[in-house]
């Protein structure tokens, strides 16, 4: 608890990310080296959700999306999608009262329709119960893909464009985004993907143009309070240069 007072003192509140984005990797394999089930590695990282959702909120941060569910996740065996799909649904309805307390709405993005009834009828209660709440944004990717986004983004952008609403020259790239399902939000300014692996996997594509990116070995279900500041650190000792130079950024600073 000291180390994260510590390291909490460190951070520099004037340069804090608005919004974080997370590819939450890791479970099956801790489960695996715990002699565990997959399910267990899932369950277990249901308490890291909401250790990140708490400690966001102390924070200040406004954002965090959190990939829960990919589309490509629909091809894993059957059993194990059915238990996430539980998971996902009794973990919301248990976090509901403290998510309450925190001042917390949740936001739901993906092709939620896939969702079966239970879970998604549980995932809407949670989103409307929580509407009227002003503070931290949680996002959940559910049945999300990125391709999948931009791909539902042009058909809708396409529509207006045969209804007449628009004209090709009147598409750019804000219009683009006010179609995606984050429109209105901040692009994420630090994406976090825990477990090792250095991709995006299919992840928020078009909004990660500029977002500062951090992978660390730690599985997700290891992810501390520590390991989640320390990467906001190297985030606030990061120059951000949006394509300009090193010397225009410190002249505006």
């Amino acid at each position: 608890m000291n180390e994260l007072k510590d390291k909490i003192s460190r951070l520099d509140s004037t340069r804090m990310p608005v919004h974080v984005a997370m590819i939450m990797d890791g479970n099956g394999r801790w489960a695996k080296k715990q002699g565990f089930m997959r399910s267990d590695g899932h369950a277990e990282g249901v308490s890291t959700v909401h250790r990140v959702t708490k400690l966001s909120s102390d924070l200040g941060i406004k954002y965090l999306t959190l990939y829960a569910f990919s589309t490509e996740n629909w091809n894993r065996p059957d059993d194990e999608v059915a238990t996430l799909m539980y998971l996902i649904g009794w973990a919301i309805e248990r976090e509901l009262p403290e998510l309450l307390r925190n001042n917390v709405r949740i936001h739901l993005i993906g092709d939620i329709e896939r969702i079966p009834e239970d879970a998604r009828k549980r995932l809407f209660d949670a989103r409307d119960a929580t509407a009227h709440c002003t503070g931290l944004q949680l996002n959940m990717c559910l049945s999300y893909s990125s391709r999948w986004e931009i791909a539902d983004a042009a058909r809708k952008i396409a529509r207006k464009a045969a209804a007449g609403e628009i004209t090709p020259d009147e598409i750019s790239e804000d219009l683009f985004a006010s179609n995606l399902a984050t429109a209105g939000m901040p692009d994420p300014d630090l994406l976090i993907r825990t477990g090792g692996e250095e991709r995006i996997s299919n992840y928020l594509l078009w909004q990660i143009a500029y977002s500062e990116l951090y992978f660390t070995p730690v599985l997700w279900p290891d992810f501390s309070d520590e390991d989640y500041v320390d990467a906001i650190i190297s985030f606030q000792n990061r120059e951000r240069r949006f394509g300009k130079t090193s010397e225009q950024v410190q002249n505006e600073d």
